[in-house]
């Protein structure tokens, strides 16, 4: 019932700037966090950057100063501000949502390419 939708991906050249949205909608019940993971071609998937109800951020080392994560409680709605982009960035972004505090749901994801 729950659905995650993502947008604003695409090609960026290294050093510009991406904005993702994520939007969530359904059955939401006692949201405990959002966030996004990431996830390149033949390595681990990582988790970038999330925020809990009450705020508190977190980032992944390789993204911290670059990376920005907020969270829209009354829109349900999580986005990730990427500047200075490197090609180590390219990935396919997945849009993360907690409810409760094991019930954990993923969007399909968007393509971030950059070049150099």
């Amino acid at each position: 019932q729950v659905q995650l939708v993502e947008s604003g991906g695409g090609l960026v050249q290294a050093g510009g700037s991406l904005r993702l949205s994520c939007a969530a909608s359904g059955r939401i019940f006692s949201p405990n966090a959002m966030g996004w993971y990431r996830q390149a071609p033949g390595k681990q998937r990582e988790l970038v950057a999330s925020v809990t109800t009450g705020s508190v951020t977190d980032y992944a080392d390789s993204v911290k100063g670059r990376f920005t994560v907020s969270r829209d409680n009354a829109k349900n709605t999580v986005y990730l501000q990427m500047n200075s982009l490197k090609p180590e960035d390219t990935a396919v972004y997945s849009c993360w949502l907690r409810l409760w505090t094991t019930d954990n749901y993923w969007g399909q994801g968007t393509q971030v390419t950059v070049s150099s």
